[in-house]
């Protein structure tokens, strides 16, 4: 009896033990709120420089309480990250998309996210091949150099997405969001294809067997997570759970969501792509299908999570940069950490403009018209703007320097503390400094962007009719809507391009079967016949 007492006192104090942590991090999680609600109207600051910050605070705090022992109230798990966290992130980010401004640039979002992709990969392996074997970093292999231009391609779609503006930048924004995640997706597939590959015994064959993967993993996420997205548009249309409980559909929407992500997961497939295309899926179809209730519940649960999961991963990262086990192990050779971080982030640079700059040169050769080309000045901010590092390239270089979350060995261990300080330093200096630069370079942009950026039917722009037809006789039908201007007549006019050969399939096969805006069968008390009364 006493055994069986001690035993449950035992797993009392295990379980109170691990709920101070959690409430700590709730409160942490809390604070970083209501600070970046103080200081919303800082222009210099935004929400993830507010949780790095709170979280450096809480590490200094932690490692004076412990004696140094150590900074952080929770160990860095990648199924933490790329189960729980991620999943939301991504998939809101697909949500809210402007889907015009998106797929208007959707060659441009690839071209920059895949090919530009490949090529910073292959600039900072290079480099930091031919730096770091001069500065005689042991443990490092071939595998370890290709992983570190994986690593540090993955760029931070959360901190770029909060530091620009969609309807101030329209074009910019698409272009930086789409490649963010386009960037990332890739970066995650490379990551995994260079693991999975014997890096011994290099040839032609290895080569093509690697691109062959590459396309692979690419295509099948993508059709995963349209495919996702249609059934679940097609199961709410057609049994229409509104009736009886709009409980239901919301919870049908949030699960089948989640549910693309970890079949991605299941199949090894690219879960950031399929999760991506999954929301932009259910948005366009999905999202129109179910009632008014539950689409201001949906865009707003999936926002939330979204807010709620960017600061969890940055106040974090926050704490983790002050993990004094990995410190102790480099601190014989602070000179040798700083100098690999100094690499590292001039390689970053050097990555990103040996492709923004030459791929934007030749995509303005497939524009005619001027208002499409990406000038000197945008291409500029978009190098600026994809400079920052965050939390993927975080979990990329735990999956490959660490055990568990843990590394005694001394290359890895600098590695980890150099991604560490390159993460900060260019997500504090960098993300300081996009919006001042945006204002400088696009100083006259916020009033025609908000002009050629409004796309009333999306989850983004919830406040105006939400079944209203996009066209030009609607515009000049309605007396409230101000005049159209030349370039905002010339962007909306149909021309034979992809999206509208795309916009006639659509409208003709697509949604008479997966429902969506205008699309859906009458039904009493149904999103319809809402919308119906409304205007009547």
């Amino acid at each position: 009896m006493a055994d069986i007492l001690w035993k449950m006192r035992a797993m009392l104090s295990s379980d109170h033990s691990s709920v101070v942590p959690i409430n700590l991090f709730v409160a942490l999680l809390c604070a970083c709120i209501v600070i970046g609600h103080l200081l919303e109207e800082q222009r210099w600051m935004n929400e993830s420089i507010t949780a790095l910050a709170v979280g450096l605070c809480t590490g200094v705090v932690i490692l004076l309480t412990t004696g140094g022992k150590s900074s952080h109230l929770l160990v860095f798990s990648e199924d933490l990250f790329f189960i729980y966290l991620l999943p939301p992130i991504i998939f809101n980010a697909g949500f809210q998309v402007k889907k015009k401004q998106f797929f208007r640039n959707f060659m441009t979002i690839m071209l920059f996210g895949a090919v530009g992709t490949l090529i910073s990969t292959a600039t900072i392996s290079i480099g930091a091949t031919h730096f770091f074997k001069k500065m005689n970093i042991s443990s490092l292999r071939v595998g370890d150099y290709l992983a570190i231009g994986a690593i540090f391609s993955a760029t931070d779609s959360v901190c770029t997405l909060q530091v620009l503006n969609q309807d101030e930048t329209p074009l910019l924004y698409s272009l930086v969001f789409g490649e963010g995640v386009v960037n990332d997706a890739t970066s995650v597939v490379l990551f995994h294809a260079i693991q999975s590959i014997d890096l011994s015994h290099i040839n032609s064959s290895t080569a093509a067997e690697f691109l062959g993967n590459f396309l692979y993993l690419f295509i099948s996420s993508t059709i995963l997570g349209v495919v996702t997205g249609l059934l679940s548009a097609y199961i709410i249309k057609k049994l229409y759970f509104g009736r009886h409980s709009t409980d239901r559909e919301v919870a049908l929407m949030i699960l089948m969501a989640y549910l693309s992500y970890m079949l991605a997961e299941l199949f090894y497939l690219s879960a950031i792509l399929t999760v991506f295309f999954c929301g932009i899926v259910m948005s366009h179809y999905t999202w129109h299908n179910v009632t008014e209730s539950s689409r201001i519940t949906t865009k707003h649960a999936f926002a939330t999570w979204s807010f709620v999961a960017e600061i969890f991963i940055f106040l974090y990262v926050g704490m983790d940069a002050l993990d004094i086990e990995k410190w102790k192990v480099v601190s014989d050779s602070p000179g040798t950490s700083i100098m690999v971080s100094s690499i590292l982030l001039g390689l970053v640079l050097v990555g990103r403009a040996a492709f923004v700059f030459p791929l934007s040169f030749l995509s303005n050769l497939t524009k005619k018209s001027p208002y499409e080309k990406i000038g000197i000045k945008q291409q500029v901010t978009i190098w600026w703007a994809g400079l920052m590092r965050g939390a993927v390239s975080m979990a990329l270089a735990y999956n490959q320097f660490t055990r568990s979350g843990h590394t005694h060995l001394h290359g890895n261990a600098i590695m980890i503390t150099s991604t560490i300080t390159v993460v900060l330093f260019s997500t504090v200096v960098f993300g300081l400094m996009t919006k001042p630069l945006v204002r400088i370079l696009l100083p006259s942009q916020k009033h025609t962007a908000s002009m050629l950026s409004s796309e009333p039917c999306s989850p983004k722009s919830f406040a105006v009719p939400l079944l209203i037809r996009q066209d030009s006789e609607d515009d000049q039908a309605s007396n409230n809507v101000p005049h159209r201007t030349s370039l905002r007549m010339f962007l909306s006019t149909p021309s034979h391009t992809v999206h509208h050969y795309w916009r006639k399939f659509d409208n003709s096969f697509m949604r008479p079967v997966f429902g969506g805006r205008g699309f859906v069968p009458f039904v009493p008390c149904s999103p319809t016949d809402q919308t119906v009364q409304q205007w009547q």
